[in-house]
């Protein structure tokens, strides 16, 4: 069995409001095993063995609009990838723990695309951008509050869905992934 982690989007942010123990159990019901929660905003690692991987992201949505009435994607992840999130993130290491992140995204964003978002967001603010692989590198330079770098701005750009972790809760993760 591999170890893997689904990240939601919009978990305990705005009005959707969930428990950790409510997600687990409605991806127990699922048949998932080895279920185990990483900080309270949808980080959610279990087992799974079967190949391909393919729609599973997808039952992941499912699930959460059926049972939950929430409205998001989950981005699938396994180890080697979360230690990529950090590794291959060319500002750990040199913003704050809190302030680089990295967008997971739902699939591979367009280079053409990438180099739109970074010139649209060139006036708007501080933040560094980099591309990744399913993914985009960031340092929130002065903070995630008050940026103008939005999720709805960067899916706008990129054409796909993300959800953002910090380098932190990345490693916390990671810990947990054995």
């Amino acid at each position: 069995m591999t170890r893997y982690v689904a990240l939601f989007g919009s978990i305990n942010v705005g009005g959707n409001r969930l428990t950790m123990a409510d997600l687990r159990w409605a991806f127990e019901r699922e048949g998932l095993t080895g279920l185990e929660t990483v900080v309270a905003s949808g980080n959610l690692l279990f087992d799974y063995d079967e190949r391909p991987l393919e729609g599973l992201e997808d039952l992941f949505g499912h699930v959460m609009q059926d049972r939950f009435d929430i409205a998001t994607f989950a981005a699938v992840r396994d180890r080697a990838a979360m230690a990529e999130a950090v590794e291959g993130n060319p500002f750990t290491g040199i913003g704050a723990h809190n302030l680089v992140h990295t967008l997971f995204l739902e699939r591979e964003p367009d280079p053409a695309a990438f180099e739109k978002l970074a010139a649209d967001h060139a006036a708007r603010g501080p933040e560094k951008l980099a591309i990744g692989k399913r993914s985009l590198y960031i340092d929130y330079v002065d903070g995630v509050g008050g940026s103008r770098l939005t999720n709805t701005f960067i899916e706008r750009r990129l054409g796909c869905r993300g959800t953002a972790r910090n380098v932190r809760s990345i490693a916390r993760i990671l810990a947990k992934m054995g």
